[in-house]
């Protein structure tokens, strides 16, 4: 299998593409001393010293790292990966397939609302994020302000502020008057 690797715009992240290979149909991401992982590949790379987290997304694994240099990890997670995947265990145990809005906390008076906020994040936001190796989740949604949880590539990014403050905020308050605000949550 070719696994090709792609910076992204966290210097600390990097993805690793897997080609013809379609892992989940929704982002899944993984901490390091996180319990009941349900993914077997996931507690291999969360064991190597020096990742933090792992975002699983259709066709490509994010990595976020805390110490040591790519140069230095890469041809661990590299064949980890390959390892795993030539084994023939799917990568999840169990596909975590969950209706998102119903994980959203939010005030039944603003369903609308929320299903308009969370259509924009999934058709225009979400697939340019992804691009990057990240992912955003809608968590709250509360008298105007959305609440949002980036995952991936996106967690601890330099850029995540202005990306949540000039694209996502913009975007949002521009299609949907009721948004105020966009504020990051962890």
């Amino acid at each position: 299998m070719f696994i090709q690797t792609e910076s992204t715009p966290n210097p600390n992240s990097l993805k690793f593409i897997l080609d013809d290979h379609e892992i989940c149909s929704e982002p899944v991401e993984y901490n390091a001393g996180e319990e009941n992982i349900n993914s077997k590949l996931a507690e291999k790379l969360l064991k190597i010293d020096g990742i933090d987290k792992i975002l699983f997304n259709k066709n490509f694994i994010s990595i976020n790292k805390s110490k040591f240099t790519w140069d230095q990890l890469k041809a661990t997670i590299l064949h980890e990966i390959s390892d795993f995947i030539g084994s023939g265990i799917p990568i999840l145990d169990t596909e975590n397939e969950v209706d998102e809005i119903n994980t959203v906390e939010f005030d039944d008076a603003d369903i609308e609302v929320v299903k308009n906020i969370h259509n924009i994040l999934v058709s225009k936001i979400r697939p340019a994020v992804m691009q990057d190796g990240g992912d955003i989740k809608f968590k709250k949604y509360d008298e105007g302000i959305v609440s949002l949880a980036l995952q991936g590539s996106c967690a601890g990014c330099p850029s995540a502020t202005l990306t949540l403050k000039n694209g996502v905020e913009n975007m949002l308050k521009h299609h949907i008057p009721e948004v105020k605000k966009v504020e990051q949550i962890i």
